[in-house]
């Protein structure tokens, strides 16, 4: 029985607001997968950008990997017509191109849930704390009762 592996970018609801989501393969070395197993893997800071026509994936910190000193960029694997979508709707100002989750399909290959975001306003990220708290404050007292 496989363990399931589910790594989360969890800045992602707070700083954006996702427009469309898209899952992609990820070029991976040896110890960048056996990261990913063992859940030491921070996307937190990551982004994708496009580079003559090719998707790539930057800022991935993986805790096995022995090159610290350079950032690693990953290839993501993608139908060309689901790059030239992606690459399309990109280019609308504002928008960006952020890694959601990282986790492993049931042929056990490494998957990426990518999504086109727009970064929010400092009015709206105040609006999302006001509603997370909201939430936990009703949850209190749900169990009070």
């Amino acid at each position: 029985m496989q363990e399931i592996i589910n790594i989360q970018n969890k800045k992602v609801s707070y700083k954006y607001h996702v427009q469309k989501k898209y899952v992609a393969g990820m070029v991976l070395t040896g110890l960048q997968i056996k990261s990913i197993r063992s859940k030491k893997v921070n996307i937190d800071y990551a982004y994708c950008s496009f580079d003559s026509n090719e998707l790539f994936l930057h800022n991935v910190n993986f805790e096995n990997s022995i090159s610290n000193s350079k950032n690693d960029t990953i290839k993501l694997l993608l139908n060309k017509r689901e790059l030239n979508k992606i690459e399309k709707e990109s280019m609308a100002p504002g928008l960006t191109i952020i890694p959601l989750k990282i986790f492993l399909s049931q042929n056990s290959f490494a998957k990426i849930q990518i999504g086109i975001s727009k970064g929010k306003k400092n009015y709206d990220k105040r609006q999302s704390i006001k509603q997370r708290e909201a939430k936990v404050k009703i949850g209190r007292l749900m169990k009070k009762n």
